[in-house]
């Protein structure tokens, strides 16, 4: 049965996102104007029902030991996908698996090695397992944020992008979540070059909305609250993630 999340549960879900070790039950009651033991009642709510999957820990792994931290995009059969994240899971140095609702590039393995040779195990391993590595890249650094809408009404939301990779060269690639008044909202991508939202220098990868990846042409129209995957060539991603904010945001920050 679905668990139905109210006010109290998004606000929980929200000050965890923000910060799971130092905040507590009192401290989050304060915020929503209920007792600590409701809070906790609702956590093991949750909790139960698997919507607060678990607590974990950021790390910095080049910061630890120099270790290297390396993306692989990978294809995997849409009817084997599940079970085979589960093997890829079980990989020595496999940190993450993220499977995503597309036909190519729907499954993402992040794993961590000591250098070189042990990310060259790590494929030969998933490539054992008959899963196809179509692209992988060393992760310079990662980004979290707290879901916004889920926060309080009067927060404006602290970060725009959602996850960043910086790949070889200038390029990178950043996921955003279109803000409800950017001006790209409601344009085709077609129409957001013609206008000039959107240059050479920005290639839309993929766009999530809801549960389902959209693989991008130029017929596809942009949403409010879409998360966009968005390779900017140059590495300027201030400049490309303009598309996707409000217009008064980027004023502002101006």
């Amino acid at each position: 049965m679905d668990y139905r999340l109210d006010d109290i549960d998004r606000r929980i879900i929200y000050e965890l996102m923000r910060d799971a070790r130092t905040t507590s039950a009192p401290t989050i009651a304060e915020q929503v104007n209920v007792s600590a033991g409701t809070v906790r009642n609702r956590i093991d709510q949750l909790e139960e029902h698997g919507i607060i999957r678990g607590y974990t820990a950021g790390i910095d792994f080049e910061r630890a030991e120099g270790q290297l931290t390396n993306l692989y995009v990978c294809n995997a059969p849409v009817s084997e996908r599940k079970a085979l994240a589960r093997e890829a899971l079980a990989v020595p140095g496999v940190i993450n698996v993220r499977e995503l609702m597309t036909g190519r590039r729907n499954l993402h393995v992040l794993a961590v090695g000591e250098n070189t040779e042990s990310l060259r195990r790590i494929t030969r391993a998933l490539s054992k397992l008959g899963i196809e590595i179509e692209d992988e890249t060393l992760i310079e650094s990662e980004t979290d944020g707290a879901y916004a809408p889920f926060g309080p009404d009067d927060e404006p939301p602290t970060t725009d992008a959602t996850d960043f990779i910086s790949l070889a060269g200038d390029a990178n690639v950043v996921d955003v979540t279109v803000s409800e008044d950017a001006p790209i909202v409601g344009l085709t991508l077609e129409a957001a070059v013609q206008e000039g939202l959107l240059d050479d220098d920005a290639l839309i990868i993929a766009i999530e909305r809801g549960d389902r990846v959209l693989t991008p042409h130029g017929t596809t129209t942009v949403r409010a609250d879409d998360i966009v995957t968005v390779l900017s060539r140059s590495g300027d991603t201030a400049s490309v993630l303009e598309a996707f904010v409000t217009e008064e945001r980027t004023a502002a920050e101006e």
